[in-house]
């Protein structure tokens, strides 16, 4: 118990309780003021104020002499007792609590926090020897930190929240103004019931699920009739058998397209299993008959159930325009893709590419104004594409204009031929700042050769014009352009002058290609499929067949694309340092410093190293404007576009790009290898 005398010099009056004592003293002087006043008016009555204010002074100087110092032990007394009941209601509060030190040794802990823990109300270690999450590094300098772990097969919060005091005394802890007064409070808050009542929640949520099968009409073509019905037999039972796991419900909307029901908890299942529905169904065989496959969208996380079907439908389009043979799940806004490994199996029927054309004409019929882009460093089938789309408009009598920014040597050629020509107008090439001058009210943007908006030449065309139409042939990922009337997305097809070639055939009748358009379009397909020798199905060749009876001179072209001697020793180069990455990819850096067009030559590399025995794949990487550009490329045995996806990029299963940013040479280089690791160690490869 302190003396009075120590009391005094330990506690100083602050505050508002300092109020208290000072305010009687200046009433006091008031007083005093008051009756030197009233002398003045009437000494009678002076005398009377004086007395009453002389009694006053003396009973305050009584007070502050004699009872301060008692007052203040009475202070401190019912401080003390005060504390004491917080100590307590502190030590039996319900959420475990400790008092931490600077290097997380345990100060003071409560009873809650003893019971969890086991530990007995004199523990003084570390507290990671209790939690070994909780390191120094996790204390948090300022504000607060939360961490999540498990302990004693439960889940927790810890909430770690830094004060600092001064004069503190704590138990037999005392720390004075002048010492490093940080403390660290910690609180536990057991989160076992919630996770387990928010996963029965999630578990319990419908899915809808959309299973067609991709080749039904191909697949029964090469069964005879009478095991057509065995074949159809087989396929439904696989399809019931996998899903019926889950209890879940299906239903069998048309010949080739399934309805499915169930809950969270069968899909989660469905994914740690990669859906290998998508690889069984490939051994349902009734003698030589083509394989069949699948494509699955999975829709959840919507509100109600109407949405989560429009949730999976709009999964399908994806799994189509991706190729199909795979399975896409969007659960809100996440998407995740499973499948693909298999070439694309071109459909070849003309319905759809019809259908595409009467609907472009009807599109371009309502304007007058139209502008065409590619994506960014255009390549021929760009190009060509573009060209393809301004033969369209210049037969149906519509102002089109071609947005091109950098000229790459492969299309330097190619333009040149067109510009400054008569027969052309002279602003039928503008750039990216040029063609926001040319938007109106009834202008229509034409996307070829891309379907992401970050790939196209001028993003903002897309947010300023009301009309979009996407044409293009890689496989569609989850940014792709959004609010087109018009999507043509067809993995099936070689190149986007391919399609648009077929477009020119149904748009209108004795559309007229002169030579040198001709030529651009049939370079375009001839880049895209390496010499013919990539997905050259029956379109791609009945598609050159009709650019060659309108003038596209195979000579010619190849003229055009030849390289300069430059470029040939840089290509050269990068595929002598080629190294070969787990006896199966060829991994190398191709240096463009001093090449107009550096991607260009990277893409030859790419094309050359898939030449070499043994190479199942090739990555080329090309540093250009601190950009890392990958181009990467197979034949048969590796999807390099489910590769170049995990990079953030994409394309087509044997052709397929990203860019790297913010990284090195060697970084992107690491980081190819790190992602092939990951992939074959989960069997993606």
């Amino acid at each position: 118990m302190f003396s009075k005398r120590k009391l005094n010099q330990a506690y100083k009056i602050t505050g508002k309780l300092r109020i208290i004592f000072i305010l009687p003293i200046i009433t006091g002087l008031l007083l005093v003021l008051l009756s030197l006043g009233i002398f003045i008016v009437n000494t009678n009555a002076g005398y009377v104020v004086f007395i009453f204010t002389s009694i006053y002074i003396i009973i305050n100087i009584f007070l502050v002499i004699y009872l301060r110092q008692s007052m203040l032990h009475e202070l401190v007394e019912f401080s003390s007792n005060y504390s004491q009941v917080q100590r307590q209601l502190l030590y039996d509060f319900s959420v475990p609590y400790c008092l931490l030190d600077d290097s997380g040794k345990v100060l003071w802990m409560n009873k809650q926090m003893q019971d969890i823990t086991g530990k007995k109300k004199d523990f003084c270690k570390n507290i990671y020897t209790i939690f070994p999450e909780l390191t120094v590094d996790t204390f948090p300098q300022e504000g607060v930190v939360q961490v999540k772990l498990q302990y004693n097969d439960r889940d927790y919060t810890i909430e770690l929240q830094r004060f600092v005091v001064n004069n503190i005394v704590f138990g037999n802890l005392s720390h004075s103004e002048g010492e490093n007064n940080s403390f660290i409070a910690l609180y536990v808050f057991d989160n076992t019931d919630l996770n387990m009542y928010i996963q029965k929640i999630k578990d319990e949520r419908f899915v809808v699920g959309l299973v067609y099968i991709d080749n039904y009409e191909e697949a029964l073509e090469s069964v005879d009739d009478v095991r057509r019905s065995l074949f159809i037999g087989l396929v439904d039972k696989r399809v019931n058998k996998y899903f019926s796991s889950g209890a879940a419900i299906v239903r069998k909307m048309e010949k080739d397209k399934y309805f499915v029901v169930f809950r969270y908890k069968h899909l989660e299942k469905l994914i740690a299993d990669k859906f290998s529905l998508l690889e069984d169904i490939k051994n349902v065989k009734i003698g030589e008959e083509k394989k069949i496959t699948l494509s699955i969208g999975i829709g959840t996380g919507a509100s109600d159930y109407a949405k989560n079907y429009d949730v999976a439908k709009a999964a399908m389009d994806l799994a189509l325009g991706r190729g199909g043979d795979q399975a896409v799940v969007k659960d809100g806004d996440k998407i995740t893709y499973f499948g693909g490994k298999s070439q694309q199996m071109e459909k070849n029927t003309r319905v759809k590419v019809r259908v595409k054309a009467h609907a472009l004409r009807q599109i371009l019929e309502t304007t007058d104004n139209v502008l065409i882009m590619g994506h960014k460093i255009a390549d021929i089938d760009s190009f060509g594409s573009a060209m393809g789309i301004y033969v369209i408009c210049r037969k149906l009598e519509k102002t089109a204009h071609i947005v091109i920014n950098e000229v790459t040597t492969s299309v330097k050629p190619f333009m040149d031929r067109f510009v400054n020509k008569s027969d052309y107008p002279e602003d039928l090439f503008i750039t990216r700042e040029d063609a926001v001058e040319y938007v109106n009210s009834s202008t229509v943007v034409i996307v070829v050769d891309a379907n992401r908006p970050v790939l196209t030449e001028c993003p903002d065309l897309l947010g300023s014009c009301k009309t979009i139409v996407v044409f293009d042939h890689h496989r569609q990922s989850a940014d792709s352009i959004k609010g087109a009337v018009l999507s043509y997305v067809d993995p099936y097809a070689s190149s986007a002058s391919e399609m648009i070639t077929e477009m020119i055939q149904y748009v209108e009748d004795d559309v007229k290609i002169k030579a040198y358009e001709a030529d651009a379009l049939y370079a375009g397909i001839n880049i895209d499929t390496d010499g013919f020798h990539n997905k050259s199905g029956p379109r791609t060749f009945e598609a050159a067949a009709f650019l060659r009876r309108h003038g596209a001179d195979v000579t010619r072209v190849r003229k055009m694309l030849r390289n300069d001697m430059a470029e040939y020793i840089a290509v050269a180069r990068a595929v002598s340092r080629a190294t070969v990455y787990n006896d199966a990819f060829a991994i190398t850096v191709f240096n463009g410093t001093g090449l107009p067009s550096p991607t260009i030559g990277g893409a030859k590399a790419a094309n050359q190293l898939l030449d070499i025995s043994g190479i199942k794949a090739s990555f080329v990487i090309t540093c250009y404007n601190d950009i890392n550009y990958v181009s990467a490329r197979s034949i048969d045995e590796v999807n390099v576009q489910l590769v170049m996806e995990k990079l953030g990029g994409g394309g087509h299963m044997t052709i397929a790009g990203a860019q790297l940013r913010n990284c090195t040479v060697d970084q992107a280089v690491q980081a190819i290898k790190d992602t092939l690791d990951r992939m074959i160690e989960e069997g993606d490869i």
